[in-house]
């Protein structure tokens, strides 16, 4: 294996083990024995567990920028909010360690700025502000109907990842009738 294939493999070996365990809950000893690599072997990919870190936000804001550039292109409005909704819906239930790390970044955000460490909350805002722009021309380009597509986006996020089964009433507002009920633009 060459050396982009084996950081390849610890980004997604690191992208398993932090969406279950977090940032700070997660040894790079466990990441490394996932992999089936030395520690030391880590440290010469990535030099610490900050930077893995970051590398594997990267890969997870650069995933989801895709996805939604690929459901949106060449569509505009309702058909546009549609097709991304639609697109993140399938890969938060079809890979479930992507919902778990975006959950796993806000909190690892909060807990190091209380901490006075601004360089993960920065790598994070960056990446959410490029989805946010991704999804904005497509949507209409109005900052109210982006706000309202991101806010329900995290509404989701957060009842999934509480585990909400899709028949509970919680999902009734989410619902396809609601879609397009006055006009408001919900994933």
């Amino acid at each position: 294996m060459s050396a982009e294939e084996r950081r390849e493999s610890v980004i997604r070996a690191a992208t398993t083990e932090f969406a279950r365990g977090g940032y700070y809950g997660t040894s790079t000893e466990a990441i490394a024995k996932r992999v089936g690599v030395s520690q030391p072997y880590l440290f010469r990919l990535f030099p610490g567990k900050k930077a893995l870190f970051l590398a594997v936000v990267q890969r997870c804001m650069d995933d989801l920028v895709q996805l939604f550039e690929e459901a949106g292109e060449g569509l505009e409005g309702e058909e546009a909010h549609h097709e991304i909704g639609n697109a993140y819906t399938r890969v938060i239930s079809e890979r479930p360690e992507q919902l778990l790390m975006q959950m796993q970044m806000y909190v690892a955000v909060a807990a190091a700025e209380q901490a006075g460490d601004r360089e993960l909350g920065e790598a994070v805002r960056s990446g959410w502000m490029r989805l946010w722009d991704t999804v904005h021309l497509p949507l209409g380009a109005e900052v109210e109907e982006t706000t309202t597509f991101m806010a329900y986006g995290m509404l989701i996020n957060c009842l999934v990842a509480m585990g909400f089964p899709p028949d509970h009433r919680v999902w009734e507002g989410l619902s396809p009738a609601a879609l397009t009920d006055r006009g408001k633009r919900k994933p």
